[in-house]
């Protein structure tokens, strides 16, 4: 198997999980028990938090674990139009936004939110003239990915949360799951900001939601304590613990790691721009993690399937997406329905070796003269 998916879910990092049997055989209490066991648990926890406020800049208070990206913007999106709905009910948001955003977003249009998409300009990223025409005294919500999961742009985040300060009844919102161990981040100049473990060789089931300090977002689970009053359960010490350890390590080994990444993505663009029917839809200025592409007349679905018969794992759309419907990423940007429909992702790692890049290689010419040499 050649697994080029590493955008939907990365293979934990042997350390990360060594972090945590170790900490799941050390801290058999429920860290909320007042009790030694219970004591160190939390203390396990309270270090997790720490380790995370250095990587991110957060405040320790804003931390909110979760279980993942997925549950991290529902109480992200959800919480902030309803900490807004006094003030107004407009909410301004991108066609590039994870499933679990747009999701949130069309359940706040049934409450009668008004939702409006902001244009996109060819290189992917938000028309800020666009934005800055659309924003209103009841403009409530911002939601912005920081870097999107099929195309991969990186969003001028910056920029965005500037034109922001002259609307104080607006929240800002970023997902940064897709950016985290890829670009730096900080969470500076937004109100919450979303993450999830298993995109940066972490473990699946365990993600973080940060926000501004004093801001009172409406909880999605009720009942019983935990490390914070917005989201009730019993605290997960080994997950929390090995997040922190996939943050660091994220953090810390950032340059060598997109170094290596960019030098294969500049090899598969060369190699895949000698093909007629090929369209890269990722821009340049896209991370070199996520390569976009369409071949020409030939749904994204079908190319992938025929990849999986050679062994080659490639995603269409974001893997939290539903099929049969072109991707809005690639529609925003190219404006062509059929491109669109054609459109799938490799996603690259360090981890991708030269004889991972000439398999992929090799499989894609016997699908690519297959499906099109017929047609």
């Amino acid at each position: 198997m050649l697994y080029l998916d590493y955008s939907a879910n990365t293979p934990v990092d042997e350390a990360v999980l060594q972090c945590f049997c170790e900490a799941e055989r050390r801290y058999p209490g429920n860290a909320n028990a007042h009790h030694q066991a219970g004591t160190a648990a939390k203390a396990a926890i309270n270090e997790a938090t720490r380790s995370i406020v250095r990587c991110l800049g957060a405040p320790p208070a804003g931390i909110i674990y979760t279980s993942g990206a997925s549950e991290a913007n529902n109480l992200a999106v959800k919480g902030l139009a309803a900490l807004g709905r006094a003030a107004g009910r407009h909410i301004l948001s991108t066609p590039l936004e994870h499933s679990s955003v747009s999701g949130s977003l069309e359940a706040l249009q049934k409450q009668g939110y008004e939702v409006e998409l902001l244009d996109i300009c060819s290189d992917g990223t938000v028309d800020l003239a666009d934005l800055k025409n659309r924003l209103r005294p009841d403009t409530v919500l911002v939601a912005v990915t920081a870097v999107d999961s099929e195309l991969g742009v990186v969003q001028p985040i910056a920029e965005i949360a500037e034109l922001l300060k002259a609307y104080p009844n607006c929240h800002f919102h970023v997902d940064a799951t897709q950016a985290v161990g890829k670009i730096p981040v900080q969470f500076e100049g937004v109100d919450t900001m979303s993450l999830t473990a298993h995109k940066f060789y972490g473990l699946n089931g365990i993600g973080l939601l940060l926000k501004r300090r004093n801001l009172a977002l409406e909880p999605l689970i009720h009942g019983g304590e935990s490390t914070t009053i917005y989201r009730s359960g019993t605290p997960t010490v080994a997950l929390a613990s090995s997040l922190a350890l996939a943050l660091e390590l994220a953090v810390e080994q950032l340059p060598e790691h997109a170094e290596a990444v960019q030098k294969a993505n500049t090899f598969l663009r060369t190699e895949l721009a000698k093909y007629p029917k090929v369209r890269i839809n990722s821009p340049e200025n896209a991370i070199p993690h996520i390569l976009n592409l369409s071949v020409q007349d030939v749904k994204g679905t079908v190319f992938q399937r025929e990849l999986n018969e050679e062994g080659v794992c490639v995603s269409v759309k974001s893997a939290c997406s539903s099929d049969g419907l072109p991707s809005r990423a690639v529609f925003a940007v190219s404006r062509d329905r059929r491109n669109a429909l054609s459109s799938w992702r490799v996603s690259l790692s360090h981890r991708t070796t030269e004889e991972d890049l000439s398999g992929f290689l090799a499989a894609f010419d016997r699908c690519y003269r297959g499906l099109t040499e017929t047609k």
